[in-house]
């Protein structure tokens, strides 16, 4: 199957993953992307072990930890900064491999795509797919800016609410709200924040993560009832109220936002296809067919995973069918396991009782063990 033509649409983290992974293989690849300035939005990602081990695998780890901020061990603490335990994070990439880490996603995105064109990836911005149509040869492609191609096999790395998904997969679920928003701001650093930092407060908990020498980001979690919309303009001062019963660290962020802080806010949806990821010659991967909250911060991770396997299927097997059968197979029990208990653990962090914090705290034990296992 080496000399085979892939098309892949979309230009995120899973897309070019992908890319990079076949054009390792030996497949003809191009890739489309809608963005003509292949942008990623965000402030930063939360590099988890599992992660680094898939970064690793793809062949861009030193570049990442070159240009991002990778350390041992978490910190939990209370709202206003004490110290309560440290989190272990064990090396998944190698000894020499912290065991988690932060980079601004705008970073991550640059390296990628960097590797992605060096790779010899062909690939088109500006542009997306307006037809697909496909037969038991080939897929046709009518691109949206009316020209054509054919390809044996075709990626929908288009994110969660995938066109290609839509298209070819009519029948398969759709997003759906999970009750709770996530609030994003990048900050300066201070000096004493070398790793990642949990400040629990009495009903919600804030985080901070460094992403690079000088930059960290928070992130905070929190129940939304009736997914209510928030105008851009407000986010400083509703992150501002809803950071109130914290001290320290948040306290300082807290009182340094305005209308320049770079401050993200958005809804937590999750996706789950539990049918077939793929339709004849066309296949689904990352957020396309899975998306999940970030409370285990394994969505950019999980994407990457997809990847790697589907690269390693196509190349080994005798067939696309034989591939994507066994590529669903690998995924979707770690990629529902991953949605599930993300979603779980958003839910146990709306009740501050005693139970469903030791609940939390076995969820999270063994969602990490299981993300530990080899993909």
């Amino acid at each position: 199957m080496h000399s085979q033509r892939v098309l892949i649409i979309g230009g995120g983290i899973g897309g070019m993953a992908a890319a990079i992974s076949l054009r390792k293989r030996g497949f003809e690849v191009d890739l489309v992307e809608l963005d003509p300035h292949w942008q990623v939005a965000g402030a930063g990602i939360t590099i988890s072990g599992p992660t680094l081990r898939a970064f690793a695998t793809l062949g861009i780890i030193d570049e990442v930890l070159r240009e991002g901020f990778c350390a041992d061990g978490v910190n939990i603490c209370d709202a206003n900064g004490k110290l309560l335990t440290e989190l272990p994070t064990p090396h998944l990439a190698g000894d020499t491999v912290p065991g988690g880490g932060g980079i601004l996603r705008p970073v991550l995105a640059r390296i990628l795509s960097q590797a992605t064109l060096a790779s010899g990836t062909q690939v088109r911005l500006g542009t997306t797919f307006s037809e697909i149509t496909q037969d038991e040869d080939g897929v046709d492609v009518v691109f949206s800016d009316g020209s054509r191609g054919r390809y044996d096999l075709l990626i929908g790395a288009d994110g969660l609410n995938s066109r290609v998904r839509q298209a070819q997969f009519p029948d398969a679920a759709k997003p759906e709200f999970t009750g709770q928003g996530c609030w994003r701001a990048l900050v300066p650093r201070p000096a004493a924040i070398d790793r990642p930092h949990i400040f629990m407060g009495p009903r919600v908990k804030a985080g901070v993560n460094p992403v690079s020498q000088d930059e960290m980001y928070l992130f905070f979690t929190l129940h939304m009832p009736g997914n209510p919309f928030i105008e851009p303009q407000d986010w400083p001062q509703r992150l501002a109220q809803e950071l109130a019963g914290f001290g320290g660290t948040i306290s300082a962020i807290r009182d340094g936002l305005d209308a320049d802080s770079r401050i993200l806010y958005r809804p937590l949806e999750k996706l789950l296809l539990t049918t077939p990821w793929h339709r004849g010659r066309v296949v689904l991967l990352g957020d396309a067919a899975h998306a999940t909250t970030p409370h285990l911060a394994s969505g950019a991770g999980a994407a990457v995973e997809d990847a790697l396997v589907l690269a390693e299927e196509l190349a080994r097997a005798g067939s696309h069918e034989a591939a994507f059968k066994v590529y669903m197979e690998r995924r979707l029990p770690r990629a529902r396991m991953i949605v599930e208990n993300s979603v779980a653990l958003g839910e146990l962090e709306r009740t501050a009782d005693a139970e469903s914090k030791q609940q939390f705290s076995q969820l999270m034990r063994a969602s990490q063990a299981a993300l530990a296992a080899p993909i």
